[in-house]
């Protein structure tokens, strides 16, 4: 199992602007088959060194990830996604 994790700084970290970007990322479930379970968590405590969301999304193996990723739904997402965040960390790990 392949656990890929994205952490998202918005440039307008209001509210509004924040649950759009969330539902957009909630969104992809369902569209893209190789996603075995997706997770999309909005920051709580919302300090100057908090990421405002985090997105974990698992995959079979390391080619279920590659697919997603050029997956024409996960593009249509990232490229809004790119357009309103300020930073971006991300993480992909096998699970043992």
């Amino acid at each position: 199992m392949i656990t890929h994790v994205v952490l998202f700084k918005l440039k307008d970290r209001s509210l509004e602007s924040i649950e759009k970007a969330a539902q957009a990322l909630r969104g992809l479930e369902g569209k893209v088959p190789v996603i075995r379970s997706i997770e999309v968590g909005v920051d709580v405590l919302r300090s100057q060194r908090s990421y405002d969301i985090a997105l974990t999304v698992k995959f079979d193996d390391l080619a279920g990830l590659e697919a997603y990723q050029s997956h024409p739904e996960h593009v249509k997402v990232a490229d809004y996604i790119a357009t309103v965040r300020e930073s971006v960390a991300v993480a992909d790990y096998e699970e043992r």
